[in-house]
């Protein structure tokens, strides 16, 4: 048996050498030392050694067993090492070979929206922001919306409960600010709204707002006129043309629609502007004293203006995109553009 056991153990030195794989080295392994392997094979014959013989046979099977596990964790940790090695030779990357880096670039909506700020920090105003989960009061009765302005209905508005909703517009970030503020303020809140709307080519029912707040002593609809003009010219060039119309929006009053000349025509009539020579950009007027009022504001010393802008409605304009849906495709033809 003592043959028997050296000789085991030179058979799987041998064959231990010769492996060149852990998936070789495991069956090896279990050939030799696994509980039906060789090793216990020969030592099932212990009953047949005198008692005198079972001894020295019994520590030179464990001398044997453990110069085996051993050499067969010692070739494991090589094998390892060996396919690391090689791993990393592999993924290497030669930092010094000349190659074409794409980078990435703005989205043009971004572009648009980093735009309209520099404008309006270039005039005085501050960047403000708020939640898009909103409270009904700050989104509605904050600004004079009552209980049954169409604007309230389901079918425009993302209930969450009777009192939470998605915000509709960035308005609700000005009573906010005029809360937590006291005059005079210059602010611009930039930001996601959401609303119910079926998609197509001019809706979706995500998209992006600036709205724009300034309260004072003193202010008039000149004041909004000049600004906006000056906003206008910054964005569409300084030969654009600007008309004002009046509308209704329940936070101000009084309420106007601004157009600017058409920027495919200059004015003339093209398909575009639908031959009248104007496009519109945005909805503004003098704050409502109600709004004031609700906020802590004495309208009988302070008024103010207010203005709001679709991100999306200006960057088509600007750029002649005419499918709103192309900023959200995520198409590189389109976006490699901008």
């Amino acid at each position: 048996m003592k043959e028997k056991l050296i000789l085991l153990k030179q058979k799987a030195l041998q064959n231990l050498a010769q492996s060149q794989n852990l998936n070789e080295l495991n069956e090896l392994r279990i050939k030799f030392l696994g509980k039906k392997g060789e090793l216990t094979q020969i030592l099932r014959g212990m009953s047949e050694l005198s008692p005198e013989e079972r001894p020295a046979i019994g520590k030179l099977a464990n001398e044997v067993k453990e110069d085996l596990e051993r050499e067969f964790s010692q070739k494991i940790l090589e094998l390892k090492q060996q396919l690391k090695s090689k791993k990393l030779e592999e993924e290497r990357i030669d930092v010094t070979i000349p190659s074409k880096v794409v980078l990435g670039h703005k989205h043009p909506l971004t572009l648009v929206m980093d735009e309209i700020r520099e404008i309006f920090i270039g005039l005085g105003y501050e960047v403000v922001e708020g939640p898009e989960i909103e409270l009904d009061y700050y989104n509605f009765e904050a600004l004079n919306t009552p209980k049954d302005h169409p604007a309230r209905d389901v079918q425009d508005t993302f209930y969450i409960t009777d009192e939470i909703l998605l915000r509709t517009q960035t308005s609700p970030v000005q009573v906010r600010t005029m809360e937590k503020r006291k005059p005079p303020l210059k602010i611009i809140a930039p930001g996601r709204v959401y609303r119910s709307d079926a998609v197509d080519a001019t809706h979706s029912p995500m998209f992006h707002q600036v709205e724009g707040l300034t309260i004072g002593e003193n202010i008039t609809m000149g004041d909004l006129k000049g600004t906006l003009v000056a906003f206008a010219r910054e964005m569409f060039g300084r030969d654009r043309k600007a008309r004002f119309r009046p509308h209704y929006f329940p936070f101000t009053e009084p309420s106007a629609e601004m157009d600017i000349s058409c920027i495919a025509c200059q004015g003339e009539g093209c398909r575009i502007c639908k031959y009248t020579g104007w496009l519109e950009i945005l909805g503004c007027g003098m704050v409502h004293p109600n709004v004031l009022e609700n906020v802590g504001y004495d309208p009988e010393k302070v008024n103010g203006f207010a203005f709001g802008m679709g991100i999306e409605r200006i960057a088509m304009l600007k750029y002649g995109i005419n499918d709103m849906r192309l900023f959200y495709e995520n198409n590189l033809r389109f976006l490699e553009q901008f």
